[in-house]
């Protein structure tokens, strides 16, 4: 006996042989586009959100060959410290509040504001710390590839940065 004897031929069965199903991303582009996708859909990811007063809150939303894909909130003043993403890239994006980014390159630190609908790419071995510093909740969407195993912390990282700052201040 075959399957099809069994169970009867599939194709007489069109949610069993579905083809309107999106395909899982492999580039950027393809990231980037469903990030923006579940960013939109509102229903999927706010009956998800907590919030957390020591530290941040975060849950899977989606997972995929190669990726995943976190919701994240953030009450004022949270930080996610000084780190990297190990071996995984990513795309992130605000979907509610304000994030702040400071990042640590070869050339020097930098600075952010990342509102809701931009997006954020990173690559591997990118150094940087993302903080609410409004006086509102935040959520963000992160997708990482590959999958996120590792997140270096960099602590003397933060205290370069507030040097570099305290030399550049105006007095």
């Amino acid at each position: 006996m075959s399957d099809v004897s069994i169970a009867g031929d599939p194709l007489a069965f069109p949610h069993l042989a579905r083809t309107d199903l999106p395909a899982h991303p492999t580039t950027l582009g393809g990231y980037a586009r469903l990030v923006r996708e579940i960013a939109a859909d509102r229903a999927r990811w706010e009956p998800l959100v907590r919030y957390d007063a020591l530290t941040r809150w975060y849950a899977r939303l989606e997972t995929g060959p190669g990726y995943e894909v976190w919701l994240l909130s953030w009450l004022p003043g949270q930080s996610s410290g000084f780190h990297d993403h190990g071996r995984s890239s990513g795309v992130m994006t605000v979907v509610q509040g304000e994030l702040s980014e400071r990042s640590l390159t070869a050339g020097g630190e930098g600075s952010r504001a990342l509102a809701p609908g931009g997006l954020r790419v990173f690559s591997t071995g990118y150094l940087h710390e993302m903080v609410n510093a409004s006086l509102e909740p935040a959520v963000s969407v992160h997708l990482y590839t590959p999958g996120l195993v590792e997140m270096n912390r960099y602590p003397a990282a933060a205290e370069q940065a507030a040097a570099h700052q305290e030399r550049h201040r105006v007095h």
